[in-house]
């Protein structure tokens, strides 16, 4: 295993704590329940972000940004809203420090705000007060906003990038003149977000719908992707919502129609946040550290030399500038670790850590016979390859460790779908197997409740491909039409 990490199957939520600190991914900050992330870690960040902005912005988005501060009387506007964030809010009361006179900074209680300010749990509030002011008529629709933000939601039990009390996250805001336009775009968005995961992060995701109890406060319904991590845990990796009305009766918002009659605009809104990098780590990485998909990878290429005089070292130089050329030209992101203060054998087990998909290790050896070794992180292989077309070989080779890594989390997903017909079977799969549980429900709160209770499990979506057949739900016995994923999850 790698240096300092707790093997998976020792404790994997310790191995996970191990791997996020030793990959320098993040780390604890002074603020309780707030983490630092660190620049690899935000490289992978920066990676999803930007192709994420790609794809919104191929679909018709424009960024924006609005206030991190939320009047409080904005959140009591719509009740469901307020109701599903009130627990988690932080508040700002006070708009000025002082000095007591003895040394010590106090808050000044004579500068008290008038009203107090949330801060921004999520945007919706402040979004809708500010689209009155955009809309008019039906020429004025639909607006298509993306906000790249940070946004606080008061944990008292955190884990890095899972939850913590602070983290980073896009969401996207968009009014429509009609019902059906503001569903399809919700569908979209849920559509850009799987495609996104399996094609990009390589997690392969099940869209579905959540139930009634676990929709977001104040959709009308919520679409999502759940991932299946290592440990048999499912993870929410993106939900879109379809908001109807709701905030658009809240804060006023009507358009004038192609009719000429005043309406209320429809409503969508949809996420993701930093919790992708605990899904990209929990879904693929393994006992010596990251594995990461080379589309995601901010370094898809290491280059390490071998060498013992300088004259070695500057024939290396040589080769690695002209490799270094091609790989700029393909795109192929790259890191020439020719640092001479540490061994080569720091910089194999450095990089494997940090999960680099390839490695190249070139000598003098190597020049004469006119190859390389070449190190696949996924499979932990090596082989020694020719130099000659050697910048087209990483390139393909790179295709295929993205394919592997997908292929091998599909198959653990796929392997760890199981249909039960009896709470007694829900129950042993859920303590000796884990993963998704495909069961028939009785479509009340008061099942999904109880099976919470008792066995920490939850409904973690309705799948949208799912079909229709009739059965009877396994934990009370009346009839269901449809068959919903229960797991437990993060």
């Amino acid at each position: 295993m790698g240096k300092g990490i707790t093997s998976r199957s020792e404790d994997y939520s310790q191995w996970y704590n191990d791997l996020v600190i030793k990959a320098d991914l993040a780390e604890n900050s002074a603020v309780r329940g707030c983490m630092v992330i660190k620049p690899y870690g935000y490289g992978i960040w920066e990676r999803m972000q930007a192709i994420l902005d790609k794809r919104f912005k191929e679909t018709g988005h424009t960024n924006a940004y609005f206030p991190l501060f939320i009047p409080k009387s904005f959140f009591s506007k719509e009740a469901a809203h307020v109701e599903g964030f009130a627990t988690e809010c932080a508040v700002v009361t006070h708009y000025r420090l002082k000095n007591d006179g003895e040394g010590n900074i106090v808050v000044d209680e004579e500068a008290k705000l008038e009203e107090e300010l949330i801060v921004r749990p999520t945007s919706e509030t402040i979004i809708w007060n500010t689209y009155k002011g955009w809309v008019e008529s039906y020429r004025d629709l639909p607006i298509l906003v993306n906000q790249w933000a940070n946004v606080v939601r008061w944990e008292m039990r955190t884990r890095l990038f899972l939850r913590t009390a602070e983290f980073l996250w896009q969401e996207g805001h968009t009014a429509h003149a009609t019902r059906d336009e503001a569903v399809e775009e919700a569908e979209r968005m849920l559509e850009v977000y799987a495609e996104f995961a399996e094609k990009i992060l390589a997690v392969p995701v099940i869209r579905g719908r959540k139930t009634e109890n676990e929709r977001f406060a104040g959709a009308l319904d919520t679409y999502c992707i759940e991932a299946l991590m290592q440990d048999g845990k499912a993870l929410q990796a993106g939900t879109s919502h379809f908001l109807g009305q709701n905030f658009a009766k809240a804060f006023d918002v009507k358009f004038t129609s192609k009719e000429g009659k005043q309406e209320h605009v429809w409503a969508t809104s949809w996420g993701v946040s930093t919790r992708l990098m605990g899904a990209l780590i929990m879904a693929h990485s393994d006992d010596q550290g990251l594995v990461l998909p080379p589309k995601l990878a901010p370094i898809q290429v290491v280059i390490v030399p071998i060498y013992k005089t300088d004259e070695e070292k500057s024939r290396i130089d040589n080769f690695v500038d002209a490799l270094i050329a091609e790989f700029k030209q393909m795109d192929i992101s790259f890191k020439y670790d020719d640092r001479d203060t540490q061994r080569p054998g720091f910089k194999f087990a450095e990089w494997e850590l940090k999960g680099v998909p390839l490695r190249i290790a070139v000598g003098a050896r190597d020049l004469q016979n006119g190859t390389v070794e070449l190190a696949r992180r996924d499979t932990q292989s090596k082989e020694t390859v020719a130099q000659e077309g050697l910048a087209v070989t990483i390139q393909n080779t790179l295709a295929l460790i993205q394919e592997n890594i997908y292929q091998k989390a599909l198959q653990f997903r796929d392997a760890h779908i199981t249909a039960v017909d009896s709470y007694e079977a829900f129950k042993e799969v859920l303590e000796n197997k884990g993963g998704f549980i495909a069961c028939h429900w009785d479509g009340t709160a008061e099942t999904e409740k109880r099976v919470k209770e008792e066995t920490k499990a939850t409904i973690r979506c309705i799948p949208l491909d799912a079909k229709q057949e009739k059965g009877v739900c396994i934990f009370t016995g009346k009839p269901s039409s449809q068959k919903v994923l229960f797991a437990k999850a993060y």
